[in-house]
């Protein structure tokens, strides 16, 4: 890598917020942010021992990280959570919403609290991090918000009404807080990833993974670290002039 390229990517001196931090596609995005210089603040609600692991991953390599442990569904909780990460750094310069859950079911037997649960965590969680740390985001007129949709979101999944709907949700809610803090220097993108080895497609089958890959253009699927390479370079001063948009880290299931 070159010099101009690494200084591009550099995150020097900057504070970011990860929900969803502790493992899979949250974690590989706490890394790559921490490895380009961030602080970064590792989200977690129940699993401690993964988030310390994440903490345990970044100082290994150099990085500095703090946990921090708030459900992004508790809009009080979410407010306490902020305010010590900023009591801890003054300031957050790049919020990354990965947190995200699943309640699969079709809708016939879908039940109250699966369709609840999801758009609570995976919608509302957003709008509730979003609401906290835009506000220190205005007051110093920069940042950088990175959703973490789903092309779920974008082409519907048998059996998914409620995530597909909330990361559907989460794109609209990506343009509009775009155009609504572009004026003031903070740059709001998404990235939509596609089957990814670990996280979520965790719950998925042998058989349902080789049946996916058939529809894989890369007949593959992708690494938590491929999606955090577009976080990064989203957070970075190469995506200095991209806002509102959805960066689609799919080998090409969804074009």
């Amino acid at each position: 890598m070159s010099s101009r390229v690494a200084a591009a990517l550099s995150l020097e001196g900057k504070t970011a917020l990860v929900t969803g931090g502790s493992r899979g596609i949250g974690r590989a995005i706490a890394i790559a942010l921490a490895s380009a210089g961030a602080f970064v603040a590792v989200n977690y609600r129940t699993s401690e021992a993964a988030a310390r692991e994440t903490e345990e991953l970044i100082a290994a390599q150099g990085g500095v990280c703090m946990c921090a442990r708030f459900d992004v569904a508790d809009p009080a909780a979410v407010e306490s959570g902020v305010d010590a990460v900023l009591a801890a750094r003054d300031r957050i310069d790049i919020l990354v919403n990965n947190a995200g859950i699943t309640r699969d079911g079709l809708i016939g037997r879908m039940k109250d609290d699966q369709w609840q649960d999801v758009l609570e965590t995976n919608l509302r969680g957003a709008f509730n991090v979003c609401r906290a740390v835009t506000k220190s985001m205005i007051r110093h007129r920069s940042g950088r918000i990175v959703n973490v949709a789903s092309t779920a979101g974008e082409t519907g999944n048998a059996g998914q009404v409620n995530y597909a709907a909330a990361k559907a949700g989460l794109i609209g809610f990506t343009r509009a807080l775009a155009r609504e803090l572009a004026p003031r220097n903070i740059l709001v993108n998404a990235v939509s990833p596609g089957v990814v080895v670990g996280g979520l497609s965790e719950k998925l089958s042998d058989e349902q993974m080789e049946a996916i890959r058939t529809y894989i253009p890369l007949r593959r699927p992708g690494t938590p670290e491929e999606v955090a390479h577009a976080v990064l370079f989203l957070s970075s001063s190469m995506g200095d002039y991209i806002t509102g948009q959805v960066i689609r880290v799919n080998g090409g299931l969804y074009m």
